[in-house]
């Protein structure tokens, strides 16, 4: 089974559940799809054993075929390429290497080269599987970096995908290939009005989810309305609990030093699974 961990917002324990879960299960993979950000190998510690560069392709002009006609840059709705009087000039960053501008180019002067974006690092933690995505300093496209990590999903396992907080690009591709998804909130205003938008993104998806309240007890009772009106079910709750704060701190998932979590995180997944069957 594959279940993604997102949010709506960052700072609700998307990580914290992602990486407690995975040590809470057997033969399980975990990937960390928050590409321009990644942070579960802080609490994991894994040993990288291997490392692959992540490749987009970009188009590069032959100047001396080219009449300066304009048709590649108005079919760039990106605008990767742009056309003076008496230059044109490319933009990688910019470019979503989609193809279009070589099969408008009536004087085929367009070819394209590959560049590096991103890579992406593998090894273990104990018996867990691990790989994370990291985007280059400065790239805009997280996409490409996540579309080669779910490349190494293995279905013979169990799957966990640590989205990025939000509701953008980069969490929709993340998402649509899981069977489950499971939302991380806070009962706070801020956490509800994102969990609203991750709600309308998952359901637009027509992927089965349910929420985790972590640091119940904290703020109001407006998510648990929200979810009971809504017909959302709240899989667990993590307490706002000074042990697990500090363990969090310390780099330390909680479930290491408080086993009886493990099982409750068993049994949501064995529930999960039962929803689905």
């Amino acid at each position: 089974m594959i279940i993604s961990i997102a949010s709506g917002k960052g700072g609700t324990g998307k990580t914290t559940v992602a990486v407690n879960l995975a040590l809470s299960l057997e033969n399980v993979q975990l990937i960390d799809c928050d590409v321009e950000e990644p942070n579960d190998h802080i609490f994991l510690n894994p040993d990288i054993e291997k490392s692959e560069d992540v490749y987009v392709e970009y188009p590069v002009i032959d100047k001396e075929k080219c009449d300066l006609c304009g048709q590649c840059a108005s079919f760039c709705m990106y605008n990767a390429i742009a056309v003076t009087k008496n230059d044109i000039m490319v933009f990688p960053e910019l470019c979503h290497s989609c193809g279009g501008c070589k099969l408008v180019c009536p004087r085929d002067a367009i070819d394209y080269k590959r560049r590096s974006i991103g890579k992406i690092e593998s090894g273990k933690s104990g018996d867990i599987e691990f790989y994370r995505g990291i985007l280059n300093l400065g790239e805009a496209r997280t996409t490409p970096v996540i579309k080669e990590l779910k490349k190494k999903i293995d279905k013979n396992r169990d799957v966990i995908l640590d989205a990025p907080p939000g509701a953008g690009c980069a969490v929709i591709e993340t998402i649509e290939s899981s069977d489950f998804c499971i939302l991380v909130t806070e009962p706070t205003p801020f956490g509800l009005y994102d969990l609203k938008i991750a709600v309308d993104v998952v359901r637009r998806l027509k992927k089965p989810f349910g929420v985790i309240i972590n640091k119940d007890g904290v703020g109001d009772k407006k998510v648990e309305v929200f979810c009971s009106r809504e017909n959302i079910p709240i899989l667990l709750r993590i307490p706002f609990d000074k042990r697990i704060a500090d363990l969090y701190s310390k780099g330390v998932p909680f479930v290491l030093e408080m086993g009886e979590w493990k099982e409750r995180f068993r049994t949501m997944v064995d529930e999960i699974k039962e929803r689905l069957a």
